[in-house]
């Protein structure tokens, strides 16, 4: 996650136990709960705004799968 030079203050609300879950989390790991909170925020817009991509090895197999006898003819 690339840092920002500015931050900015929000208020928000979360389910108690799932809160209770995150600060024990950043206590484990010796973290600021906002370090964590940030982590998974940019995690969240990362998944969300990069649409999965397969790999060209992939691609092909699956192309092969369904279009094979196809490809085949066409060869001939």
């Amino acid at each position: 996650m690339t840092e920002h030079p500015s931050r900015e203050k929000f208020a928000a609300q979360m389910d108690s136990v799932l809160l209770a879950d995150l600060r024990a989390l950043a206590k484990t790991e010796g973290r600021q709960l906002q370090s964590l909170l940030e982590e998974a925020v940019g995690k969240l817009i990362s998944e969300r705004q990069t649409p999965p991509t397969i790999s060209v090895k992939d691609a092909l197999k699956m192309s092969m799968d369904q279009f094979g006898p196809l490809y085949k003819k066409l060869a001939e």
